[in-house]
């Protein structure tokens, strides 16, 4: 009698113990595919990504599982990425920048893609509104028209008997066009003529800047995209030696040489990106998730920069900086 209850209950133990194997097995680890245009995530994006998904629970080997493509800035690699991404058929699909979701968006209609840094969802046809996405991507856009206006006030701050501003940036650009209208009004308002330089290749970068010292700009306001962002190098070296100060769109230019850098706070828009990535996990539509616009900011200054370039910069400005690279 005492055998077969010894036998009854080691079967039942490894019933039991199979059961919950099996259960183990098929609890699938959440898989989500980063897809960017140039060699990754910033510092900051990437930061703030992992430690958005870290204070969700969310931490990369053990509740998830992220798979890496990145076009190494080959923009003609991402549709095929994009379709990597899609076969895997992973969770979400997180992009950064415009280019990168688009790639994305014609790559799939079905998986959740969110967006870490569209300068506007609604002119590249990616959202219906900010409101109501109505499509499969959601996420933060870096969207503020405005703060182009601020930008150029900044420049004419520390360089105030500026009088003519060279504008470099890619008419082919969503949100440049909204931006463009923001400074123009800023430099009406205070007497300041525009001279702006359309950048749809790398040729026209150098020549930009030659004529911007031949029309006797005394700043430059650089609007941002995918091929200026590709070659940054360039621009910091071409911007020192004509001795020009440049307003950046983006912290890493002035990380890496540039003057100063007033704009969004991108490690703090990618924390938020994850809040999305968190809700579409757990069951929510990025078609009902309202595309988040950014609301902290921040000023950095180079001030070995400057020194090279010959300008002294305000104590009242240097007083509001975010941070002063010395």
């Amino acid at each position: 009698m005492n055998s077969k209850i010894v036998v009854c209950l080691l079967t039942g133990y490894l019933l039991s113990t199979a059961l919950f194997a099996e259960a183990q097995q098929a609890k699938k680890i959440p898989r989500i595919g980063f897809l960017w245009a140039s060699s990754g995530p910033s510092q900051g994006t990437r930061a703030g990504i992992h430690q958005g998904l870290r204070e969700l629970g969310y931490i990369e080997g053990q509740t998830i599982t992220i798979e890496y493509r990145y076009a190494q800035g080959k923009f003609e690699r991402l549709p095929v990425l994009a379709a990597e991404l899609a076969r895997l058929n992973v969770e979400v699909i997180v992009t950064g920048g415009s280019t990168a979701t688009r790639a994305a968006k014609e790559a799939t209609n079905a998986i959740p893609i969110v967006m870490t840094n569209d300068n506007d969802p609604v002119a590249s046809g990616f959202v219906t509104s900010l409101a109501r996405p109505g499509s499969n991507v959601t996420g933060v856009s870096t969207l503020r028209p405005e703060l182009t206006g601020k930008r150029l006030d900044l420049l004419r701050e520390i360089v105030p008997s500026l009088s003519r501003v060279a504008v470099l940036g890619a008419s082919d650009n969503p949100g440049n066009a909204q931006a463009l209208k923001e400074v123009e009004i800023a430099a009406a308002a205070s007497k300041v003529q525009l001279q702006y330089f359309d950048i749809r290749s790398p040729k026209d970068i150098e020549p930009a800047f030659r004529e911007a010292r031949k029309g006797n700009a005394g700043g430059v306001l650089e609007m941002g995209g995918p091929l200026l962002n590709l070659h940054r190098t360039a621009l910091i070296n071409l911007a020192a030696k004509s001795r020009l100060p440049v307003m950046w769109v983006r912290r890493t230019f002035v990380e890496a040489g540039g003057l100063i850098y007033y704009g969004v706070d991108t490690a703090d828009l990618a924390r938020r990106a994850a809040t999305y990535i968190s809700k579409i996990l757990k069951g929510a539509k990025p078609a009902d998730l309202p595309v988040e616009q950014p609301s902290k900011f921040e000023l950095v200054i180079n001030l070995k920069t400057a020194k090279q370039i010959g300008l002294t910069i305000p104590p009242n400005v240097l007083a509001r900086a975010d941070r002063v690279i010395r």
